[in-house]
């Protein structure tokens, strides 16, 4: 098996899997980084949402051979470690609204409301409703309207 290295919240990894193995069963099987859920595996759910270089990304439908070595993955854990803290303030918003019902598909919803607050700064804006019923990442517990108060919450902190 061909080694494969990429950066993983802010350290550089390499292990030795196929090219065709997805990014989601690398992290959780073989590096132990668990904040990425495993829903359906095909990118609808969104619960493994993390993000590639800055932005949103599915690793169950990307393949590790598909990462070059300077690509950086960042995964809930590795969240806080991006504004140097305990927690990111989305977290904090998370848990200020108190978001989480069951929490299987929070690691992938926070991942995707910060990838949101990145994009639309890009862009010289704020977070539109438009912008919040964009984001895909599903909640069977329904916690849509907090879900979408702790997004505006952690913008205005971000």
């Amino acid at each position: 098996m061909p080694p494969q290295t990429f950066i993983l919240n802010g350290r550089s990894v390499t292990v030795d899997v196929h090219d065709d193995v997805r990014v989601l069963w690398v992290l959780r099987d073989l590096l132990g980084v668990t904040g990425p859920k495993y829903g359906c595996g095909i990118n609808v759910c969104k619960a493994c949402t993390s993000h590639i270089n800055g932005r949103a990304f599915n690793p169950c439908s990307v393949r590790v051979g598909d990462l070059a070595p300077t690509d950086e993955v960042t995964t809930i854990e590795g969240l806080p470690d991006t504004v140097g803290a305990d927690l990111h303030p989305m977290q904090e918003a998370w848990l200020d609204r108190d978001v989480p019902q069951c929490g299987y598909c929070q690691p992938g919803q926070i991942m995707a409301a910060v990838a949101l607050v990145r994009k639309v700064r890009r862009d010289g804006r704020s977070i539109t409703d438009a912008d919040l019923d964009g984001i895909r990442n599903i909640c069977r517990c329904g916690t849509y309207t907090r879900i979408r108060e702790a997004i505006a919450q952690g913008e205005r902190r971000m």
